[in-house]
């Protein structure tokens, strides 16, 4: 039988256009006006609902955050922490820092003093509790938000919260992870009755799917929302009357008398002077475009220095995930959280050598610290002589986590953030369901290093919201998920998208590596040298060659990568959004 000529060529075209296109699990979402990334559909609605309703990239994040800390509880609570990175139409990129710090009677001495608490092992305990009233600091991400939706939003915090009360009050159907976590961790909220009536208002843990109401959350909420109209004055200062009903009126002193009742280290104090505050973001350009980060109180800098280190090398040339390539990548990581590890804290209590850090320089001098041959095993920070080495523990921390928010409107606005903090196995503060943070384990004890605990500091979060921009146009946006693997996460998804032409989605599903090679942000700060996860999807004589250059390589499963990113990049006026299904992210755009 004889094809005509038309039906071959069809054929043939057909054929070279399925062999250059990638299937991707979660399908391509774009837009022309506006888009919102998150974890689950309930929390992206809250925010296309603002910009359905004329609000900006502010206010829908706003919303989207705050719908998260009702029914993403197992990763965010409204007393936990966020970065935010804020792009508006042509102005600059600005940092906003939504990190509590830690209480007026949280002391190295205190914790050096320190027995077990009730639910951990005798005789293996960190320097600081991993959950608990002990191991709160002051609640950052409700006056974050505040701060972000005074300054940039448009619309009022009624207005913005009122997806979250809905989903508090009237209920949700929770999630599988949600519920999972509630599962199995209902030994640790029995230790405090408040958490287990909130949680387990049935006696039991909910199942996936199940309606779940918060009607003590949705009160609170309720409470800060009708603060506005009775407040005289422009929309700021009502915006600012909520911040003081949290931080200084009915609800702080619920917070306040809750902690002292339960031996927390925050008093009413310390809650009154709390402010988030606007920062400038540290930066870098990397072949053409420009990448913001939030400060050395974030890990954020970990990219920009992993980037200046690989911008010397050719990875193009190497190709994808080949063994050069994965082997550079995941020496400059080690580089990265090296310095990390010994430097990094809050500018406001040490001092940081932000400038060698960050500079070019720098990164080639450091550059040369890659052997294309081996795989380092030492912690290798620069020796700048401003912080004392990083001392691990020797027992098992448990890996933490948060979540991630992205929104883009049709002017060109932008909002990325990494919401964190107050996560399950949680305190619930009476009456108010609001959870505490457990970030002051974050601290270290050790005396004359960055990080080390005192008063009033802010924890050196793993937190790392992203913006890019090329001539001073938004690219793109990207957070994610993932504690410690948050960088170098967004650094292979950044790399896939800049270097190999991939689309959001193709990026954030690309396989990844994820290296252990630092000192654990959480618990016990342990050090694992060498250590680096692969996922299966990248050929087995890659891994081999991986293991001949002494990585040690854990193999894990296809899609078992910790991290999650949402990205929504901007091309040619058309938005291009990115979920990663390893975690369920959602994302949607019109």
């Amino acid at each position: 039988m004889r094809w005509p000529a038309c039906l071959l060529l069809l054929f043939s075209v057909v054929t070279a256009r399925s062999q250059d296109t990638v299937r991707t699990m979660f399908p391509a979402v774009r837009g022309l006006h506006e888009m919102v990334g998150a974890a689950n559909n309930l929390e992206v609605a809250a925010g296309m609902r603002m910009l359905a309703q004329g609000g900006n990239a502010v206010d829908a994040g706003v919303a989207t955050v705050l719908a998260a800390t009702v029914t993403e509880q197992s990763r965010v609570g409204l007393g936990g922490e966020i970065p935010i990175l804020i792009k508006m139409k042509d102005k600059p990129v600005i940092v906003i820092s939504g990190v509590g710090v830690a209480g007026s009677k949280a002391t190295v001495q205190f914790f050096d003093h320190r027995t077990n608490e009730p639910w951990e092992q005798p005789g293996r305990i960190a320097p600081i509790p991993a959950i608990g009233p002990r191991a709160a600091i002051t609640p950052g991400l409700v006056d974050g938000v505040l701060l972000a939706l005074e300054k940039y939003g448009t619309m009022s915090f009624g207005q913005v919260a009122a997806p979250a009360i809905e989903y508090a009050d009237e209920g949700f159907p929770i999630g599988e992870e949600f519920a999972e976590f509630l599962a199995e961790l209902t030994q640790y909220h029995a230790f405090w009755p408040t958490s287990f009536r909130f949680f387990y208002p049935n006696g039991v843990p909910p199942k996936r799917g199940e309606i779940v109401k918060m009607p003590a959350l949705a009160n609170t909420l309720r409470q800060m929302a009708a603060v506005e109209p009775k407040t005289k004055g422009d929309r700021a200062a009502k915006i600012r009357a909520v911040h003081d009903l949290f931080y200084k009126g009915a609800i702080a002193a619920k917070i306040s008398d809750f902690l002292d009742s339960n031996g927390g280290l925050i008093t009413r104090d310390d809650l009154a002077k709390f402010h988030a505050e606007q920062d400038e973001p540290r930066t870098t350009t990397y072949r053409g475009y420009t990448i913001f980060k939030p400060g050395f109180w974030s890990q954020g800098p970990v990219m920009i220095e992993a980037l200046n280190i690989l911008e010397g090398f050719d990875l193009k040339k190497m190709g994808h995930n080949s063994p050069e390539y994965l082997h550079t990548l995941i020496e400059a990581v080690k580089l990265a959280f090296a310095d990390r590890d010994r430097y990094y804290g809050d500018p406001k209590f040490s001092k940081i050598p932000e400038q060698i850090l960050l500079s070019k320089a720098y990164a080639a001098e450091r550059r040369k610290l890659i052997d294309p041959a081996h795989a380092s095993m030492q912690s290798r920070p620069g020796e700048l002589n401003a912080s004392v080495a990083m001392v691990g523990g020797n027992g098992k921390s448990s890996d933490k986590d948060t979540t991630c928010v992205n929104a883009v409107d049709r002017e060109g606005n932008a909002f990325s953030a990494t919401p964190s903090g107050a996560w399950i196995p949680s305190v619930i503060v009476a009456d108010t369901g609001i959870p505490l943070s457990v970030r002051m384990e974050v601290f270290v004890t050790t005396p004359g290093h960055a990080n080390q605990l005192a008063p009033g500091k802010r924890p050196r979060v793993t937190l790392s919201p992203t913006i890019v921009t090329k001539d001073g146009q938004l690219v793109l946006t990207m957070s994610t998920p993932g504690g410690d693997n948050q960088d170098q996460a967004m650094l292979q998804t950044l790399l896939n998208i800049l270097e190999f032409g991939m689309s959001p989605q193709e990026a954030v599903e690309a396989p990844r590596f994820q290296s252990s090679h630092f000192y654990n942000s959480f618990g016990f700060h342990e050090f694992t040298p060498g250590r680096v996860s692969i996922e299966g999807r990248i050929p087995k004589p890659t891994i081999q060659k991986l293991i001949d250059l002494g990585h040690l390589v854990q193999p894990a499963a296809d899609w078992s990568n910790t991290s999650a990113p949402t990205v929504i990049q901007v091309i040619g006026g058309v938005l291009n959004g990115g979920a990663d299904p390893r975690r369920a992210r959602y994302v949607f755009g019109r």
